[in-house]
């Protein structure tokens, strides 16, 4: 079966958001163990309690294994392989729909999706749960968190490839695909 160049730019954004997202998680727990190693942290039990702020009060890092979905959901380690299974079902299932592809936008989203999939599957095999560290929840308005919420490149990934699949779905009424602009030229 020949693979379809623009398949190859689906693959290779996914291969880009793997390593930026492993590449930032080994970074934040390099960052855990020599807090720990240095006395400032005692134990692993409390580094999801501790933050390094980077832009006080925006932006601090704060680690957290997250066992569960999206925002902690289904937590408690017990949907660890199962969850691992469904990523992985899903990066196969986008992958094959790369190999289908015929616009641009489509294939960067299929990208950005699969490449985050991948990149928390992994912490799940590895770890039990995916490695979390991003933290702007000290965004207020008044007394409420703008984004209470703990994430990592992956899920931002995740986030950006759904947004641009529903603006592609969206413009993919308008324009023609890449293959035919070309045969009306």
């Amino acid at each position: 079966m020949k693979i379809p160049r623009i398949a190859y730019a689906a693959y290779g954004i996914a291969l880009v958001v793997i390593v930026l997202d492993q590449l930032t998680k080994a970074s934040i727990l390099d960052a855990m163990q020599m807090l720990t190693a240095s006395g400032q942290l005692i134990d692993r039990e409390m580094w999801s309690y501790h933050s390094i702020p980077l832009l006080p009060p925006v932006l601090r890092l704060t680690f957290v294994l997250n066992d569960g979905v999206s925002f902690g959901l289904l937590g408690g380690g017990a949907a660890r392989w199962g969850l691992s299974v469904f990523s992985i079902l899903v990066a196969a299932a986008l992958a094959w729909w790369a190999l289908k592809a015929d616009r641009r936008l489509l294939v960067s989203a299929i990208g950005l999706v699969m490449g985050g999939a991948i990149g928390n599957v992994i912490d799940r095999i590895r770890f039990g749960g995916v490695v979390d560290f991003i933290d702007f929840s000290g965004v207020m308005i008044g007394s409420h968190r703008v984004f209470p919420w703990i994430f990592n490149v992956a899920d931002s990934a995740i986030t950006i490839g759904v947004v641009v699949l529903i603006i592609d779905s969206l413009l993919s009424e308008r324009q023609p695909a890449v293959g035919e602009a070309a045969e009306k030229s």
